[in-house]
C-alpha cells in the first residue's frame, strides 16, 4: 500500500499535455492514479488497482512486517506478482519493498490496461509506466527548485514499457532520508525506477553528493538512466535526454 497520508492536491496534473490520449482518474483508497490511454479504461483500471491491492492486503495481513522494514524483504514460499516486483525491486536497491510500492501499483494497472489499448500511461504519485509509440516527455517536479517543471526526461517511444519514477527529500510524503529536490530514474521495471529513486535520494544531503550519489545509482542493476535535481544543479547519466520545457509539458 501506498502510506496513508492527509490528501494533497496534484496540482502538477493540469500541466500534462494529454495529446492524443484520453485522461482519466482512479482512486481506491490511498492510490490515486491519473491514467491516459486510447480511450476511457476508468472501469477496467478501477478492476486492476483493486485486484492487485487485495493481493498486496492480503499478504501483508500475513506478514504485517513487509510494511514497516527498510530492508530487503527474505522473501519465501509464494507470493503474489506484485509482491515478487517489489521484493526484487528493493533487493536490487538494496531498500524495503515498500520503497517500490507506488512503481508496482502503475505497473500492474498499466500492463493489465494494455489488453485493451495499445499506449497506457498511468502516473501514481509522481511514479510513472508508461509505454507509448512516441517518445514523451515527462516533467520534473522539484519543489521550490528553479529548475522544477522547467526541465523534462524525454524517454519512450518503441512500443516499450518503461518506468519512470521520482523520489524527493523535499516534496511529498515519501520516506526518505536525504535531501535531494527530486531523483528521477528510468529503467525496464517501474518497481525497480520507484525503488532506485528512493535509494539515490537516500544518499544526498547537499549538492556536493550528486556525483556520488549518481555512481551508487549506475551500479544498480537494470537502472537505465537518471537525473538528479539539488537546488539549481542538475546532475544526470544513462539513457535520458534533458530537455528545456516550456508553457506546454507533456
Amino acid at each position: 500500500m501506498e502510506h496513508p497520508v492527509p490528501y494533497q492536491p496534484r496540482t502538477y496534473r493540469a500541466l500534462v499535455d494529454t495529446g492524443r490520449l484520453t485522461a482519466f482518474t482512479v482512486t481506491v483508497k490511498e492510490t490515486d492514479l491519473q491514467v491516459q490511454a486510447q480511450t476511457d479504461l476508468a472501469g477496467p483500471a478501477r478492476e486492476l488497482v483493486l485486484e492487485h491491492r487485495g493481493y498486496l492486503e492480503a499478504y501483508i495481513r500475513r506478514h504485517p512486517e513487509f510494511v514497516s522494514t527498510l530492508e530487503p524483504w527474505p522473501l519465501t514460499g509464494p507470493a503474489p506478482d506484485i509482491v515478487r516486483d517489489m521484493v526484487a525491486a528493493g533487493a536490487a536497491a538494496g531498500v524495503g519493498p515498500m520503497a517500490a510500492v507506488a512503481g508496482a501499483v502503475a505497473a500492474q494497472v498499466g500492463q493489465g490496461l494494455l489488453a485493451h489499448s495499445a499506449e497506457v500511461i498511468v502516473e501514481n504519485g509522481g511514479d510513472i509506466f508508461l509505454k507509448t509509440v512516441q517518445a514523451a516527455t515527462v516533467a520534473v517536479f522539484a519543489g521550490a527548485s528553479p529548475l522544477s517543471l522547467k526541465v523534462g526526461v524525454r524517454v519512450g517511444g518503441g512500443n516499450r514499457p518503461l518506468g519512470v519514477c521520482t523520489s524527493s527529500g523535499t516534496v511529498g510524503p515519501s520516506l526518505s532520508f536525504g535531501k535531494a529536490d527530486a531523483v528521477c530514474v528510468v529503467a525496464a521495471s517501474c518497481a525497480l525506477a520507484d525503488a532506485a529513486a528512493t535509494a539515490i535520494g537516500n544518499r544526498i544531503q547537499s549538492r556536493r553528493d550528486i556525483p556520488r550519489a549518481i555512481e551508487f545509482g549506475k551500479g544498480i542493476g537494470g537502472v537505465a538512466g537518471l537525473a538528479i535535481v539539488v537546488g539549481d544543479q542538475l546532475g544526470v547519466w544513462g539513457e535520458v535526454e534533458i530537455v528545456p520545457l516550456g508553457r506546454k509539458r507533456s
